[in-house]
């Protein structure tokens, strides 16, 4: 209070004056973010309101006004269903293979690519390596669908070429190999695109801390671990906060579309894919939503717990 005093006495500005002024002297720049907030109203904010039909029992007719209150039953109905255990244990399953494979594979490709010299090669790499992202997964699952095809899938003939087995593989009936070809081909897809951001905070790195690095006889590798990952840690901080809060999100459409035979679904059954099926197709929204309400409400506590553990490095969100 003091220090306003001083500067309202002395004609200074406040800090909510200057934070003003800027805001004004940058309106156009300003002007920018609001279709962005215009979006996250209109597509996440607005239709939290839905959440009401979790502790109602909805009635599409009725509307959130005239359906009746029934409290947390839905929710109590959700822990005590029988597919409940399986359902989170897929979900955890999947969520860390995702993220113990899925999240160092893009920071391990970055940090490769950054040591290759031949700019030809290492924008081939690039190229080939970022084209999967923009395919979409129903393309995704069907090419993968036809490589471990019983009749004439690549895999099956290469491993028979190979005597590794003697007749073709059903994999994607077998529950055995389900997790593996799900974050296999997750990862493919994914890695070249997510090896962008790391490859930006790569480029940086200022290069004298290697040129000293190598004077005192440090190899490559060792630089790689000791200067390019640390100058990059926070960034890599921050993506893995921001990866620990959808730890529940295992997947939708990969899983939805790969593990669409019903064999699979004991092993192939995450809560994302259990909403679908029991609030769209069995008509159940109000269960449905519970159990999504229950997903992201563990969901902000694990970002949260994962923020304070990381605020200790320096590097958290807020």
């Amino acid at each position: 209070m003091q220090k306003i005093a001083y500067k309202l006495e002395h004609g200074q500005k406040t800090g909510n004056d200057s934070l003003l002024k800027r805001i004004l002297k940058q309106w156009d720049l300003q002007l920018m973010v609001v279709p962005a907030l215009l979006f996250i109203l209109v597509f996440s904010y607005i239709p939290m309101y839905g959440v009401l039909m979790a502790f109602q029992d909805y009635n599409l007719f009725k509307g959130f006004t005239g359906s009746p209150w029934v409290g947390f039953k839905h929710f109590e109905m959700f822990f005590h269903a029988p597919e409940f255990w399986t359902v989170m244990r897929n979900t955890i399953v999947i969520s860390l293979l995702k993220l113990l494979i899925g999240f160092p594979a893009p920071i391990a490709l970055a940090l490769m690519l950054n040591e290759v010299k031949s700019r030809v090669f290492k924008r081939t790499v690039q190229t080939i390596s970022y084209l999967p992202h923009f395919l979409s997964w129903v393309i995704v699952s069907g090419f993968v669908m036809s490589m471990l095809s019983t009749e004439n899938g690549s895999v099956n003939m290469l491993l028979q070429k190979l005597s590794l087995i003697h007749e073709p593989v059903n994999f994607l009936s077998l529950p055995e190999y389900f997790w593996t070809i799900l974050v296999a081909t997750g990862v493919w897809k994914e890695i070249g695109f997510s090896s962008i951001v790391y490859l930006a905070a790569i480029a940086g790195v200022d290069p004298h801390m290697h040129e000293a690095a190598a004077m005192d006889g440090a190899s490559r590798l060792r630089q790689m671990f000791s200067i390019t990952l640390r100058s990059i840690l926070p960034v890599i901080i921050v993506f893995m906060i921001l990866a620990v809060g959808n730890l529940l999100s295992a997947g939708f459409e990969d899983i939805l579309l790969l593990g669409s035979n019903p064999v699979l679904r004991d092993v192939g059954d995450v809560i994302d894919t259990y909403v679908y099926r029991i609030g769209i197709q069995n008509n159940r929204y109000s269960y449905a939503t519970a159990a999504g309400l229950f997903k992201s409400l563990i969901g902000v506590f694990l970002l949260v717990g994962a923020n304070y553990a990381a605020r200790k490095s320096g590097n958290s969100l807020w």
